[in-house]
């Protein structure tokens, strides 16, 4: 009897271990060049030596970091909150006539235009970080729902015959079965919508919101291009921080192989 070589389980942890190093050694070095003003004030002062200014006056770099955060991580737990529910929903008994239409309404929300979204949410929610949060909202709720749909759409009956022919309640099979399984795809579709929030939050600050996107639309506005990277940059290495932790996430969540036996 043969057994191919297949990765080994240990190896496989003490890779995902690693990945995980990196990332918090990545995230540790990105908190200490943000909090440093005077390393940017250097590097764009010499790439821009025409500009008076090459940092945005109203806050050090942190505070825009921050700002920044704290819309993607409302936005987004929002997105999750609603779009995880609502796409195991469309797959039970009871909501599956439904799932044409969420599919369809959701989709739709990414049609529109960031900026038209934003123009009809002031009416109702004012300036600043309420219609940001609702139109990333918006944005980021069409790839949760359509990954869950297809993560718990993909399990084979046979598991689910199985699950529920050792007594699994509905409830149970769900928790302790299918979500487990579909992990993986669905956390792929909520790394896309956290990407998408990063990359949208930036028009956050035509009203008021602040983030990365003041210096950005600053930048614009003056003809300042180290205003511009001053925004960019940081939110460049943020949606690339988050992609790698929810990367990770979902390999380590990704069902380890089997040996395969042969002969």
């Amino acid at each position: 009897m043969l057994i191919s070589k297949k990765p080994r389980p240990m190896a496989r942890s003490r890779r995902h271990k690693l990945r995980w190093l990196v990332l918090a050694v990545f995230t540790v070095l990105f908190m200490v060049i943000v909090a440093n003003d005077s390393w940017w004030q250097a590097v764009l002062g010499f790439l821009f030596p025409a500009q008076d200014q090459v940092l945005h006056p109203r806050a050090p770099l942190w505070v825009f970091v921050v700002e920044h955060l704290r819309i993607v991580s409302v936005s987004s737990a929002l997105s999750i909150a609603l779009g995880l529910p609502l796409g195991i929903l469309i797959t039970r008994k009871i909501g599956r006539s439904l799932q044409p239409m969420a599919t369809h309404l959701t989709s739709l929300a990414q049609t529109f235009p960031p900026v038209a979204v934003l123009a009809l949410a002031v009416p109702a929610f004012g300036f600043g970080f309420k219609p940001t949060v609702f139109a990333l909202f918006l944005y980021g709720l069409f790839p949760i729902v359509a990954s869950t749909a297809v993560a718990l759409n993909g399990i084979p009956a046979t598991v689910i015959d199985s699950a529920s022919g050792v007594g699994m309640t509905p409830l149970q099979r769900l928790w302790l079965v299918e979500l487990p399984l579909g992990a993986p795809v669905i956390l792929g579709g909520i790394r896309i919508s956290v990407m998408i929030n990063i990359g949208t939050a930036m028009i956050g600050a035509v009203i008021g919101a602040g983030g990365l996107g003041s210096p950005v639309i600053a930048g614009l506005v003056r003809f300042n291009p180290a205003f511009i990277l001053e925004g960019t940059l940081p939110a460049a290495f943020l949606a690339i921080l988050a992609s790698g932790i929810i990367s990770t996430l979902e390999l380590s969540l990704t069902p380890r192989p089997e040996p395969a036996v042969s002969g």
